[in-house]
């Protein structure tokens, strides 16, 4: 097993990650009868998007023996109705650190790949862009 999550009453959930114990609670959100008081569900899919794109960079990098330490992401999460889904994500990738456009398309290439892009629906619209310093 790899989580579990327990109801907490009043749209509340927290979710342990078994193997280190660590949590993270979970609201629903203020557009959905919630407080908003912490990550959605749906927040969490969108950021487990950019920790992914990020994750594989990182592999990638290492394999790379260079570092992107530093580099951030911001995500925008949208959703639509009928039904109530997420409908697009937005991810802006900063880097700190310049590499030439062979690395740079490499490190492009393999957060493109990560398992959650790859897991998600196909209608699901991933507007992934990434931004190197000048």
């Amino acid at each position: 097993m790899t989580s579990s999550v327990e109801y907490l009453g009043n749209l509340r959930t927290t979710a342990t990650h078994l193997a280190s114990k660590k949590t993270i609670i979970t609201d629903a959100p203020l557009d959905n009868h919630g407080k908003g008081e912490a990550f959605s569900p749906t927040d969490l899919v969108a950021t487990a998007l950019a920790s992914c794109l990020i994750t594989i960079m990182g592999i990638k990098a290492r394999d790379l023996a260079i570092d992107i330490t530093g580099t951030k992401a911001e995500i925008t999460k949208i959703m639509g109705t009928q039904p109530r889904r997420i409908i697009e994500i937005k991810i802006d990738v900063s880097f700190p650190t310049r590499f030439d456009e062979k690395t740079k398309k490499i490190l492009e290439k393999a957060a493109l790949t990560c398992p959650i892009a790859n897991s998600l629906h196909p209608d699901l619209n991933q507007n992934i862009r990434f931004i190197w310093p000048s």
